[in-house]
């Protein structure tokens, strides 16, 4: 009796196809932090547009759901420890959109190829919006962050970026089939526009901050409810003796100040002050209040440097069953005791993005906040000259969220050509310059202060003008002109000897 062979699928068999489609679908997901492969991610795309053409609609569905799991699922494998089920059905459910985004891309060229950036864009932005606000975390653009690809954010955003990344696999797919002037052509396209983005309108220096980054340490992977707020707040304090003054401004990160009702006349308001007349500095402190039995606020605080308490920024864009829960009575009901939802609910900010402080107004993002250019943009607009991103990323598993962060953080700063300086309690804290430079970071769970001299910045991008609204323009018009190309392809093929569409069985 002999052993069983194992042998390599063929890629035209089920099994082979299902292979290439997680090869694909591993393939984005490698180009997005905290691997960072960015060059993966046009070689995912190209296998993705290789897997869909000549397919009929039931396999482009079929295929496309099955590279964008192997996508999302690894990508966004820290939501596991949250919550289980939401892991699996929120995936299950994003990977729904990228496969019927291909139900619009035509099978044959030269419309597949006209069609897919302007399907996969729409997609991507679906997923950043519905439902419950959407989750932009394992993003295309994300992965182009330190990519020179990453500069073009500055024209129409984060969306103009994951754009582009399909445009870039797609030259690769031309190569495969040895259409090299037309892979050429797009390739010098793509250059094209990158040099554009260098030269793009991003904003000019008025002045410089002295700043201060400051990071407590303590454990990651701790929950709020397993934390010792005091100790916390503690851990922020002394960490805070090694600023070097003097100094401008000093960020502490979101919520690492937890009181019931009003910080001003709490115990910790009155050593903030004392803190901050002894620094001589305004100090930027995360606060959560209890706001009654059924809600908190969480912001921003200024405290200035003779001790008062100034300004504020109350959180506008909430995490859904993080800081509020949506449809609480019907979730609450399905979910059952022991379900670890939020016991209270964030009350929304409605106020403009930005805090006035004697050291200069600041655009605001708070943790969340930073994956949405619209709140980067709101700051920007009400006069941010430099961008404060304070966060609490200490509750998640491994080191996906906070590394996505980062990226993010630079899109944004190369988006508004502003500075943007993100305080963590136990990483990343990170400071980054208008052109989306990273120039420094701290590790996870140390106690870490990063200080320096940031620009303060005046003037918009072509992004913070205009927002995503032409690259969704553009998106339609290419899912448009790709239909109709197919229709005209089609109208031109009908006669007897017209070549049978190609049939799949997956």
């Amino acid at each position: 009796m002999t052993s069983p062979r194992w042998t390599v699928p063929r890629w035209s068999t089920p099994s082979g196809i299902a292979v290439r489609c997680v090869l694909a679908g591993f393939a984005v997901a490698a180009a997005v932090p905290p691997w960072g492969w960015w060059p993966l991610a046009f070689v995912g795309i190209a296998l993705w547009d290789r897997l869909l053409a000549g397919q009929p609609a039931r396999a482009r569905f079929v295929r496309s759901w099955l590279v964008a799991a192997a996508w999302l699922f690894p990508a966004t494998l820290w939501m596991w420890d949250l919550t289980k089920p939401g892991y699996v059905i929120a995936q299950a459910a994003y990977a729904t959109y990228f496969a019927f985004a291909a139900l619009a891309v035509p099978p044959q060229l030269p419309g597949r190829w006209i069609a897919l950036p302007g399907a996969v864009t729409l997609a991507e932005l679906a997923r950043w919006t519905f439902p419950f606000g959407g989750v932009p975390l394992a993003t295309l653009a994300m992965g182009q962050a330190a990519a020179p690809l990453g500069q073009t954010a500055r024209l129409g955003t984060d969306l103009l970026v994951s754009a582009l990344v399909v445009v870039g696999g797609i030259v690769l797919s031309a190569a495969w089939e040895r259409r090299w002037a037309l892979a050429c052509a797009i390739a010098a396209g793509l250059v094209v526009v990158t040099g554009l983005a260098g030269v793009a309108p991003r904003g000019h220096p008025t002045g410089e901050l002295a700043f201060a980054v400051v990071q407590g340490g303590g454990p990651q992977r701790t929950r709020a409810a397993d934390t010792d707020e005091r100790e916390v707040f503690e851990r922020h304090l002394a960490a805070t003796e090694a600023v070097t003054t003097p100094v401008d401004l000093v960020l502490w990160p979101e919520n690492v100040v937890s009181v019931e009702g009003d910080l001003r006349g709490s115990a910790e308001g009155r050593e903030l002050s004392a803190l901050a007349r002894r620094l001589g500095t305004t100090l930027v402190v995360g606060a959560t209040e209890g706001d009654g039995p059924e809600h908190f606020r969480n912001a921003s605080m200024v405290v200035n440097p003779d001790g008062t308490f100034g300004d504020r920024y109350d959180k506008v864009r909430r995490v859904p069953f993080g800081e509020y829960v949506p449809m609480r009575g019907l979730i609450e009901r399905l979910a059952g005791q022991g379900a670890g939802l939020p016991a209270r609910d964030a009350v929304p900010g409605v106020e403009p993005a930005t805090i006035d402080t004697p050291a200069g107004r600041f655009g605001v993002v708070i943790s969340w906040e930073v994956f949405f250019s619209d709140r980067v943009r709101d700051g920007i607009a009400h006069g941010g000259d430099v961008l404060l991103n304070p966060t609490n990323g200490s509750s998640y598993w491994l080191t996906q969220v906070q590394t996505q962060q980062v990226a993010s953080s630079r899109l944004r700063a190369i988006e508004s050509g502003r500075w943007v300086l993100q305080a963590a309690p136990t990483g990343f804290s990170a400071v980054v310059d208008a052109d989306g430079d990273l120039l420094a970071r701290s590790g996870v769970s140390e106690t870490r202060v990063l200080q320096g001299i940031a620009q303060l910045r005046e003037g918009q991008t072509i992004a913070t003008r205009f927002g995503r609204v032409p690259i969704v323009v553009l998106a339609v018009l290419a899912l448009v002109v790709g239909q109709l190309t197919r229709r005209a392809v089609a109208a031109g093929q009908r006669s007897p000897r017209a070549p049978v569409p190609a049939r799949s069985d997956f």
